[in-house]
């Protein structure tokens, strides 16, 4: 099935503005090869997503491996100017707090794994991600002021549409028949554990975001990977749903170091550059034996 963004919902809400800054990356977007498409993944959650792992750790290896996937995969980034894949560089707040120049998050190994197992593909990766937002308030597809205050979010910004708007611009330079949008990658959660009310009620709104992402997308069984974060009911509510709604993973992480499933962090809590490496080839590994093949 052919996924491409429709025209409705929140998309009809986008201004000329928005239509002329996507077509105005037309010259740049890599275009398809006769007969394919490009490969299309979103990206989106709060802190663990963006990444603070030190970029200046890849290895010559690592560099090596990232050139050749530079090759094949785009990124779009927060609305920054379109790149080839490649570590970021921080805020002036997080270059202060990190005393780092160079960041990455999960998109830097799953793209390289995904480049080493799809050498003739074309992809691109559109990623948004705000530190300490919550799913609950800033993410909620059915934003309400209310729900907001509860995390403390009413004047924050409303990022689910705006990650969709974005999307949109992004692709509106791209015939429907020239892309397909693979997958969502999601690691958000951490905001919503400290309230109560936001940690009860988060499997019913990743219930939520799944089923609108998919809506906006007009592909219904949209395969989405979340990684474990956050604790109590907000990891309840992430196994219920991965547990119950169709072409959902979770990656479960533990916090033992003698686990398969341990993420190396710094001391706050983010991961580090062997952790965010582990993980992002993770998310890889979930979706080339889980979901890639029904996609050839």
């Amino acid at each position: 099935m052919l996924r491409h963004l429709g025209s409705k919902r929140v998309l009809m809400g986008l201004t000329l503005a928005l239509a002329s800054f996507g077509l105005a990356w037309a010259d740049d977007l890599q275009k398809p090869e006769p007969g394919k498409r490009i490969r299309v993944f979103l990206f989106a959650g709060q802190s663990n997503m963006e990444g603070r792992a030190d970029g200046r750790e890849l290895t010559e290896a690592d560099r090596v491996q990232l050139k050749q996937a530079q090759n094949q995969i785009q990124l779009a980034y927060n609305h920054e100017s379109l790149r080839p894949l490649d570590v970021v560089k921080p805020s002036d707040e997080i270059r202060e707090i990190y005393r780092r120049d160079q960041i990455f998050g999960p998109e830097l190994f799953f793209g390289i794994a995904l480049a080493e197992a799809w050498p003739g593909e074309r992809m691109l990766f559109i990623k948004q991600t705000v530190g300490g937002t919550s799913l609950h308030g800033c993410w909620n597809p059915d934003w309400s002021r209310a729900k907001a205050a509860v995390m403390g979010e009413e004047n924050g910004p409303r990022l689910y549409g705006e990650l969709v708007a974005y999307v949109k611009q992004v692709l509106s330079a791209y015939a429907p028949d020239e892309y397909e949008i693979c997958a969502m990658l999601w690691v958000q959660g951490e905001s919503d554990r400290k309230v109560e009310e936001a940690a009860a009620a988060y499997g019913a709104n990743l219930s939520n975001l799944v089923g609108r992402i998919r809506q906006d997308t007009g592909d219904e069984a949209l395969p989405f990977i979340l990684f474990q974060v956050g604790s109590g009911k907000v990891i309840e509510g992430m196994r219920q749903v991965a547990g119950t709604v169709e072409n959902v993973t979770l990656i479960p992480q533990d916090s033992d170091p003698s686990s398969g499933d341990y993420y190396a962090t710094m001391e706050n809590g983010h991961y580090n550059y062997q952790g965010m490496k582990k993980l992002g080839s993770k998310f890889a590994e979930v979706f080339l034996t889980e979901y890639a093949q029904k996609q050839k």
